[in-house]
């Protein structure tokens, strides 16, 4: 298997983690990929025509994205515990906490993209500013549910675990600890992982 990736894209990282969790990162070439929301990547397009990262290209040609069927694709690949819990409330409890940091991240990407992408004269602030309250209510949300974080890893926890990672990476100065210390004590804990910590991000 090939893994389309970036070492700055959250998405990617939450495969990386996910990989090395269920031990099948050996089993998959990471292939560095380029992207742009203005400019084409051919060699992407052939196996992800949304030309968006993650891809895993299969061995038998056919590709799997993105990064929440990635995950769930890569689930079904080995024979120790599921990281997607098979049913009842586990089950709803990871799929909400990897929503909640797959929005988050979305909120903070149209961001970034507007302040480092769009041209200066055509940025809208206050759109920026409304995107900023949606991660922020989403960081909330974290705080007051930190104990369903706990445990084993999951698919839920390890896409928090990223995502928090990635605001650091991006957004250093915005503080999201600030007024979170349940969430910022199980992060220092998840983010001693050996996964978390072979797929820090980088520019």
């Amino acid at each position: 298997m090939k893994l389309f990736f970036n070492n700055a894209s959250p998405f990617v990282r939450k495969v990386r983690v996910f990989a090395r969790e269920t031990g099948l990162d050996g089993k998959i070439e990471e292939i560095t990929t380029m992207v742009s929301p203005v400019q084409e990547n051919a060699s992407l397009a052939l196996a992800n025509p949304l030309k968006k990262i993650p891809a895993l290209s299969l061995d038998d040609g056919t590709a799997v994205f993105d990064s929440p069927v990635i995950c769930e694709y890569l689930d079904s690949l080995h024979a120790g515990r599921k990281l997607f819990p098979a049913a009842g409330p586990a089950r709803w409890t990871a799929l909400k906490l990897q929503a909640t940091g797959d929005g988050i991240l979305d909120a903070g990407i149209l961001c970034r993209y507007e302040m480092a992408v769009r041209p200066k004269e055509f940025q809208w602030t206050g759109w920026v500013e409304g995107q900023k309250t949606k991660w922020r209510g989403g960081l909330d949300l974290l705080e007051r549910e930190a104990a369903t974080l706990e445990g084993e890893p999951t698919i839920g926890n390890i896409t928090v675990a990223c995502t928090l990672g990635w605001l650091d990476f991006r957004y250093g100065d915005d503080d999201w600890r600030k007024n979170r210390p349940a969430l910022t004590r199980w992060y220092e804990k998840f983010s001693a992982r050996p996964s978390m910590k072979a797929t820090m991000p980088s520019a």
